[in-house]
């Protein structure tokens, strides 16, 4: 097969990315890498260490904490310096505070140095995030841009939650989700947008099961035309 295969998955909060990009690194044996749950560690360790307001702080958080992720049972597992902070990212605290984390500049630096680095030691790689596409690997070999309706989006959140024994309304998870695309699509430093060359796929009214299918193609459409 080819030396090495890059599947870049980019899209709005709620599109299905982190669902889709799971299952197909998992059917194609290759490395799943959350990129958003990176920002979301860094979030966590700039609330748990009090420097939300402090740029040059969150900086050094990212370039220092040891960030390290393993995907394993489906999931994916962060650590900071040794630390498992897997359940800590997914709060609700996180979820309002991750947009303006992830549009520092140097933060954004440090953590696109780590998934670059993450990438060269594996075949194949499935990562998903706001830039991979555009910033982080513009010559990724499959492009995918997901996207949903902002109701589609923020009812699937809701779900997530209720899953997880947490109460949120769909008001309020609606209201952050936008929040989020505008921060997400409007920041100076790798906004989230569509790569030109990126393919889009509308999730609203589709399964997981044709999403993925439909990503698969895609994939062995390219290892098709390079062998």
């Amino acid at each position: 097969m080819l030396k090495r295969l890059v599947v870049a998955i980019d899209g709005p909060a709620g599109s299905g990315k982190s669902t889709s990009a799971k299952l197909v690194a998992q059917k194609l044996g290759f490395l799943y890498i959350d990129t958003g749950a990176m920002y979301r560690a860094i979030t966590f360790l700039a609330i748990k260490n009090n420097v939300l307001q402090n740029n040059d702080a969150i900086i050094e958080l990212a370039k220092n904490s040891g960030l390290d992720l393993e995907f394993t049972n489906g999931e994916t597992h962060v650590s900071a310096n040794g630390l498992d902070i897997t359940d800590k990212i997914r709060t609700q605290e996180v979820n309002v505070n991750v947009s303006d984390i992830s549009k520092i500049e140097g933060v954004r630096k440090a953590l696109v140095d780590r998934q670059r680095e993450l990438a060269k030691k594996n075949i194949g790689v499935v990562m998903e995030g706001r830039d991979i596409g555009t910033v982080v690997f513009p010559n990724a070999d499959v492009k995918i841009f997901l996207t949903a309706s902002i109701d589609q989006r923020a009812i699937r959140r809701t779900k997530e939650y209720e899953e997880k024994g947490v109460h949120i309304s769909l008001e309020e998870i609606k209201a952050n989700i936008q929040q989020r695309d505008t921060i997400d699509s409007t920041r100076d430093v790798s906004p989230l947008v569509k790569a030109p060359d990126a393919i889009v796929i509308d999730t609203s009214n589709i399964s997981i099961k044709e999403q993925v299918d439909v990503i698969l193609n895609l994939v062995q459409q390219v290892v098709h035309k390079k062998e």
